[in-house]
């Protein structure tokens, strides 16, 4: 616990970014007392949207900022599932998981294609985070009922904007809570066996390198 307070309040980029309760930048007497008032319950707060620029372009994406008291929470929940699934994961991904980067993403691909030609398909899936099935994804976790739970509270508990309103999040895990990215990772699982399974012809040698959702579908030519 207070591993996972730490990360959120200290080590985290964003630790000054309060969600809808206004906290951030505590003290080391309220980070003692956060640790000890943390417990895994169902009821949760809605996330706090911001928008923010896209690089590169005019468009703007939306992030879901956690309370700090949830944000704590999810950073232990993260310590309980990201080593099973660290095991469980396909080679060639490599967006948000530890000890991994874009630059083993690319090293991948210059490996796959330097010594034989293929043919290249580059896609990216579309607004992935805001469309991930919480029936289908909580199904797949596989986790003990009580985390299970945990989770789709968080996933459940809607999102609040600064002169709109709350709105509920039927689909989709928010961009912006700690655990998110380990969510999207977990619900793209089995891509690259699926795409195997597609291409029937063993010759065309298919692989697939994902980075979160973006990804590089390699065949041969």
């Amino acid at each position: 616990m207070c591993f996972a307070v730490r990360r959120v309040t200290q080590d985290n980029q964003g630790k000054k970014t309060a969600g809808v309760d206004g906290c951030k930048s505590l003290t080391p007497k309220e980070r003692l007392a956060l640790v000890k008032n943390l417990k895994l319950e169902e009821k949760t707060s809605p996330t706090r949207r911001v928008w923010i620029p896209k690089p590169g372009t005019q468009e703007k994406r939306p992030l879901g900022i956690p309370t700090v008291h949830d944000r704590c929470l999810q950073a232990l929940v993260k310590l309980a599932l990201e080593p099973e699934w660290e095991a469980r994961f396909e080679p060639n991904s490599y967006g948000f998981r530890p000890g991994r980067s874009c630059h083993d993403a690319i090293e991948a691909i210059y490996l796959s294609i330097s010594r034989k030609p293929k043919y290249v398909l580059d896609a990216d899936i579309a607004k992935c985070f805001d469309r991930i099935d919480h029936k289908g994804l909580l199904k797949k976790l596989g986790t003990t009922p009580t985390i299970r739970r945990v989770i789709k509270g968080w996933l459940k508990a809607g999102v609040f904007e600064q002169g709109k309103g709350l709105f509920p999040t039927n689909e989709g895990t928010p961009q912006g809570g700690v655990i998110s990215p380990l969510l999207a990772n977990i619900a793209l699982h089995g891509l690259e066996e699926q795409v195997k399974e597609l291409v029937k012809n063993p010759r065309l040698e298919p692989r697939l390198i994902r980075y979160a959702d973006d990804v590089r579908h390699l065949t041969r030519r």
